[in-house]
């Protein structure tokens, strides 16, 4: 019988919840933020780790991300020693962040398909209820 979850997927999901906590916890830098652990991709052999990020608490443009990001990434080896004392495993991958853009697409997507319903119900609304001077005459 297969297993429900690979292998990777599993330590994927715990080391999801041990880099939120390590970065919460403890790094003290406040031009992180508030950072949100989106999504971790493990290699087959568990020896790398891509680690997508959000940040709460900073401004949302691309400088102020990616220097939160550069920040995460220069404090990758404290992370990865702190990762070592909290998981039980025979090689600990090494950690790259990268900033998440899903979030900031899905907002986008989502402000223009509020703005083409509103265009659609204003050209609605012309179609049932036709000016006062076209009824006049």
């Amino acid at each position: 019988m297969a297993r429900e979850f690979k292998r990777t997927d599993r330590v994927a999901e715990q080391l999801q919840r041990e880099l939120a906590q390590i970065i919460q916890q403890e790094i003290k830098d406040p031009r992180l933020g508030m950072v949100t652990v989106c999504k971790v991709q493990l290699s087959r052999d568990l020896h790398y780790a891509t680690v997508y990020v959000t940040f709460l608490g900073i401004e949302e443009s691309k400088l102020a991300t990616l220097d939160a990001v550069t920040l995460l990434n220069e404090a990758s080896s404290f992370i990865r020693s702190s990762l070592g004392k909290r998981m039980r495993m025979r090689a600990i991958p090494h950690v790259k962040f990268l900033f998440d853009e899903s979030i900031s697409r899905g907002r986008d997507l989502s402000s223009l398909i509020i703005n083409a319903r509103e265009k659609d119900e204003k050209i609605n609304d012309n179609f049932e209820h036709p000016s006062n001077s076209e009824q006049s005459e």
